[in-house]
């Protein structure tokens, strides 16, 4: 299925990106680095981390996170050891959720 070329997106998803920018650019100045040094140890265009520190939606979630990465920028108060632990939590609990979730198929009587 095609992506849509105008999705509508929330004021949080924007000031969510937006934040998250303004956090990599400043982390990536007080490292004294150049977009072009970040870029290339992320493995992505000088453009594409602009991009990211402009909040643009658009840009894959994935490569925000790589260029947070490199910049040194924690995104869940997590050390390494911290993450997978909460990863591998998270995995457990999700294993006892159900592979998928119907809609409902009426009304539901509760008057009783």
């Amino acid at each position: 299925m095609p992506k849509p070329a105008n999705r509508p997106i929330s004021r949080y998803a924007k000031e969510a990106a937006e934040l998250l920018g303004l956090l990599i650019r400043r982390a990536r100045v007080e490292h004294r680095m150049t977009a072009g040094e970040v870029a290339e140890r992320a493995g992505m265009s000088r453009g594409l981390v602009h991009r990211i520190e402009k909040g643009d939606i658009g840009a894959s979630i994935g490569a925000a996170f790589e260029v947070a990465s490199v910049v040194g920028l924690r995104l869940f108060d997590q050390d390494a050891r911290g993450m997978t632990l909460k990863a591998s939590e998270a995995r457990s609990v999700n294993t006892l959720l159900p592979q998928a979730v119907r809609a409902s198929t009426g009304k539901v009587n509760d008057d009783f």
